[in-house]
């Protein structure tokens, strides 16, 4: 298997490759790019990879840039700190998606799923096959996502179920988590930010700082703010202000542009 990483932190670049190493040692790693710029510049050359290990936050901009430079006929295994970038991600060759920090056990079980797909195919009568998208179609059929469509809340003596496509945004605040619906109830339920970002769907649902995840028809308009923020105005009257944080600000336009 011939390996060529994307990453743009060397402390993070050289973890992969010990993983890589202790994962089979007969991989065999033909280099590492530290931007769009040296991507680009590499893989419009070399065209003879299995597999690309991709950060999608590098210097220079988003990985997915990359894309739009140079054609890409890869399958890549993405890494970021964010996960809102899910949807990019399998746009564009992705065939798994791991949250830093990246441990061992997480890439080997993206390494076994990228072996298993090619075995698959092969079985198929595709004894070579280098298309990405005969593998993100393998993918999809073997794992379908279903988000979460319902949430369960208390109120008072009385226990509602509350649909997903009612809810404008979810919040936290100190220990707890609130549902705002569109008609403004606020509703507390049992569960993390993170963990609601699991369940939600990212084409509907976006986290745009550490305490609020909006949904996209619950914004009225987006504005400008200082330090190259933005600022959200919602449809329904919220006490509160919501700024879209800094290393968040490209990912969200992506999302808010429907890419």
């Amino acid at each position: 298997m011939k390996v060529f990483i994307i990453e743009d932190e060397i402390p993070a670049a050289e973890k992969i490759q010990r993983y890589l190493m202790r994962y089979d040692e007969n991989i065999e790693i033909l280099g590492q790019a530290m931007s769009v710029k040296q991507a680009v510049s590499w893989l419009d050359e070399n065209h003879d990879v299995d597999l690309l290990l991709m950060d999608i936050q590098l210097t220079d901009g988003l990985s997915f840039d990359i894309f739009k430079s140079v054609k890409i006929d890869i399958p890549v295994i993405f890494t970021t700190a964010y996960n809102e970038y899910a949807i990019e991600a399998f746009k564009a060759n992705g065939i798994d998606y791991l949250l830093k920090p990246v441990t061992f056990d997480a890439l080997s079980e993206s390494l076994d799923k990228f072996k298993n797909l090619k075995n698959r195919l092969s079985e198929q009568g595709k004894v070579e096959t280098e298309s990405v998208i005969d593998l993100q179609a393998a993918l999809q059929m073997l794992s379908k996502r279903e988000y979460k469509t319902r949430f369960m809340v208390k109120i008072g003596e009385h226990i509602r179920s509350v649909t997903t496509d009612t809810i404008h945004l979810f919040y936290a605040e100190g220990r707890n988590a609130y549902i705002v619906t569109q008609e403004g109830k606020r509703l507390i339920i049992d569960y993390k930010l993170e963990t609601l970002e699991e369940m939600l769907d990212p084409k509907k649902f976006f986290r745009v700082n550490r305490s609020y995840i909006i949904e996209i028809n619950a914004i009225k308009d987006v504005l400008v703010y200082s330090n190259s923020r933005l600022k959200i105005i919602l449809h329904l009257n919220f006490d509160r202000e919501i700024i879209v944080s800094r290393e968040k600000v490209n990912a969200f336009k992506t999302w808010f542009d429907g890419e």
